[in-house]
């Protein structure tokens, strides 16, 4: 029986170049629904878990408000530092525009909306009720690997994941760092997507 050689196996750093848009959006949605999967598990199996009650529908216009307003301060400071610092400081390697550039309106506001929630339940709903917000957030800001050659997007990351369970304790609604989460992931696909599209246009524009 031939024995596999583990000293030939290889990891090496993926070229988004090859992916195709398929293997990416399949990637991405499977990835999410284990992540829903696991915060469902490790949330039931906590003791004095409150995950079910945290996800029902509860204090109304306060969890639309505190989300709302969490997401309009990071766009906030997001646009501030694409307007001062350079744009390589903020790559993660063009992950980001192959999700949501060439994406239709109603896919970007999906891709949101499954990515909120998903993220949302594990991270404040299952993890931060064992670690806290702040063991939380370093998790949630290394899983994000594309940003950690840039101090400054690490940052960010782990910065809004602080805000989002901040917001979630301070509301008891899961519900609050979800609408904040969507907001901002749907504000920012939005952006790449039509950046994209002016992009393209100019460069066409410069070719006639």
């Amino acid at each position: 029986m031939k024995k596999f050689d583990f000293k030939n196996l290889r990891i090496g750093k993926v070229d988004i170049n090859q992916l195709t848009d398929r293997t990416l959006l399949l990637n991405l949605y499977v990835t999410q629904l284990l992540t829903l999967i696991i915060g469902i598990i490790i949330g039931l199996f906590q003791s004095n878990s409150k995950i079910l009650s945290a996800l029902s529908f509860h204090g109304g216009w306060q969890v639309l408000l505190w989300g709302c307003g969490f997401a309009i301060v990071v766009l906030g400071v997001d646009l501030l530092i694409s307007r001062w610092v350079p744009k390589e400081v903020s790559d993660d390697g063009g992950i980001n525009r192959m999700i949501f550039g060439n994406r239709a309106l109603w896919h970007i506001a999906l891709i949101s909306f499954i990515v909120s929630i998903c993220e949302e339940v594990l991270f404040r709903g299952a993890i931060q009720h064992a670690w806290g917000p702040y063991w939380t957030s370093i998790l949630f800001a290394a899983i994000h690997v594309r940003y950690l050659q840039h101090w400054l997007m690490t940052g960010m990351v782990f910065s809004i994941s602080y805000g989002l369970g901040w917001i979630y304790l301070h509301t008891g609604s899961l519900w609050t760092p979800i609408i904040a989460h969507f907001m901002i992931d749907m504000v920012m696909g939005c952006i790449l997507r039509f950046s994209k599209e002016e992009d393209q246009s100019s460069c066409v524009q410069e070719k006639d």
